[in-house]
């Protein structure tokens, strides 16, 4: 696998799954939060090794970790890209930054196969993964943490 890092900006929903997924397999992991750690649930626990942006606006954070990964997998419940998700599509098609989506509706059986390959054809070794906050889709986790598993297993 030359996958050797996960990064997200530790929201709830499928960033912290990320990041879970990441701490129960020794994978590295980090990436970007805003100032004071903020997320919908408070403060973002110390156990994610993340690093304050200056502002504590979302969207520092979102770009930072878009620009400093080598590819962005967005994954969501639905086929619409929403609010941060669809800002995370239009930076790194800005910063020129390879850039899949899978949703669970369009996706599930192959989910996993395909960001494989993804990694894979586009040489990821430090993977940013986005996707909706728990609020906005509760199962979000469960996807990423299956996508994940099927995608390094």
């Amino acid at each position: 696998m030359s996958l050797t890092k996960i990064v997200s900006g530790g929201q709830t929903g499928a960033d912290r799954a990320a990041l879970d997924w990441a701490i129960a397999r020794g994978l590295d992991h980090g990436g970007w939060c805003p100032k004071g750690r903020k997320a919908e649930d408070g403060t973002i626990d110390p156990r994610y090794r993340l690093t304050e942006t200056p502002s504590d606006v979302y969207v520092q954070r979102t770009e930072w970790n878009v620009r400093d990964s080598d590819g962005t997998v967005i994954l969501s419940l639905g086929d619409t890209l929403t609010g941060g998700s669809r800002r995370t599509a239009e930076l790194a098609e800005l910063l020129g930054k390879p850039c899949l989506h899978l949703s669970r509706s369009a996706n599930a059986e192959d989910a996993g196969a395909r960001l494989r390959r993804f990694v894979q054809e586009h040489s990821v070794r430090v993977l940013n993964v986005a996707g909706p906050r728990a609020s906005t889709e509760p199962a979000i986790a469960l996807f990423v943490t299956r996508t994940l598993s099927q995608a390094f297993a």
